[in-house]
């Protein structure tokens, strides 16, 4: 296709949705991608009406059905090259599938959907109209994490023994969804969130980054999902200990009531030559622990190759930072990132040639179902009092 700006439609992101605010930030922070149209909201007045008074031009619809309709109608100027699901959990899968059905290019919000059923329909239909689908897990899109991913991918610290994924906040630590707040209402509502809510909402994230980095699946769990709020129907505080693919370890932990945590993803990966500690609230640097050595702290636009540690490093990867090391990148650049990368699937895409989509530069709707798969087998496991779940790989 040309080098034209790419159209996207927003599924979502009305009545002061949080997550719309850095989609819409970095899909426009490079140029070359923007959001034409919306559907923002359920009820289709109030679709119309924030559309009218939306911060930039879009052509605003009352529900989905009318975006996707218009879509499929429209003259191949005036088409959508791709979709952004932004809305709650209950509402990712209906106009996924519908989407990918029209054949239309997806990039949806984490978890990928509510059911195991519903995420093997997705898998389904991604493979049958080979078409591009992300999963927005934000923090893949740091660079640090893609020079995470190639240390511990590339062999640098040997085979994986051990890994403490975690991702820890605050801010539900008291019964806030009592407290009108539309962000805690829908999150610890079952009917809106899924069976696990700490989980579901942050847990996914600590296992994609222990996933994204190691290439190891979580094969079997032992978990427990809690919730220390009283009245509150849905998990809390979600722990999990793993059984990887290659025979290693790992606990896979989330929490929404360490009072003082705000948005605390971490992730240690210990191999047998040598341990990695990535920090989200760090996120400009990793430090590489290797025995008998001082610590080696790499900082994102000051990495050299071939520095008695490293080896040569990919050229695309060492292009990847805009700015110098010491201005720091952020949530708005990560998730720009992930734009970035799917956008060049989805130009190839609708032009014809082929594409990546293989979960190494974002996650796929494989990374997707994976996540739903290892939600399922915790709530199995805490239900029969932690026992071991093996996690449905397929």
């Amino acid at each position: 296709m040309s080098n034209r700006t790419l159209n996207i439609g927003m599924i979502g992101g009305g009545g002061g949705a949080f997550i719309a605010q850095p989609h819409q930030r970095a899909i426009h922070m490079d140029g070359t991608r923007r959001i034409t149209a919306a559907a923002l909201h359920p009820d289709p007045n109030i679709a119309m009406s924030e559309a009218a008074n939306w911060p930039y031009p879009l052509k605003g619809y009352e529900s989905y059905d009318a975006l996707l309709a218009a879509h499929q109608n429209a003259a191949d100027v005036g088409r959508l090259d791709y979709v952004l699901i932004v809305t709650p959990n209950f509402v990712h899968f209906d106009p996924a599938f519908k989407a990918v059905e029209l054949g239309l290019p997806v990039m949806c919000e984490k978890p990928l959907c509510m059911t195991m059923d519903e995420a093997d329909q997705l898998v389904a239909a991604v493979q049958r109209n080979k078409v591009p689908f992300s999963v927005a897990h934000t923090y893949l899109g740091h660079w640090t994490t893609l020079f995470s991913r190639h240390i511990i991918r590339g062999g640098l610290l040997g085979d994986i023994r051990w890994v403490d994924s975690s991702y820890l906040q605050g801010w539900l630590a008291t019964k806030l969804e009592d407290a009108d707040n539309m962000q805690a209402s829908w999150r610890t509502n079952p009917k809106a969130a899924g069976k696990s809510g700490c989980g579901g909402d942050i847990g996914t994230h600590a296992l994609m980054q222990l996933r994204f980095l190691t290439g190891l699946d979580v094969v079997s769990v032992s978990a427990r999902l809690e919730n220390f709020v009283p009245g509150r129907l849905l998990d809390d505080h979600f722990t999990v200990y793993g059984k990887l693919g290659n025979g290693g370890r790992a606990i896979i932990r989330a929490s929404q009531i360490c009072h003082g945590h705000k948005n605390d993803l971490a992730i240690e990966v210990v191999g047998t030559k040598g341990s990695l500690v990535w920090r989200q609230e760090e996120s400009e640097a990793l430090t590489v622990l290797l025995p008998g050595q001082p610590d080696r702290k790499y900082w994102r636009g000051a990495v050299s190759a071939n520095d008695g540690f490293l080896g040569d490093l990919p050229a695309w990867l060492m292009a990847e930072p805009k700015i110098p090391s010491g201005h720091n990148e952020a949530f708005h650049d990560a998730y720009a990132r992930l734009h970035r990368f799917f956008e060049a699937d989805v130009r190839a895409y609708w032009a014809g040639q082929p594409f990546q989509n293989d979960g190494s530069v974002y996650a796929n709707v494989h990374d997707g179902r994976m996540g739903m798969a290892f939600i399922d087998a915790s709530v199995r496991s805490s239900e029969q009092d932690g026992a071991w779940v093996d996690v449905s790989l397929k």
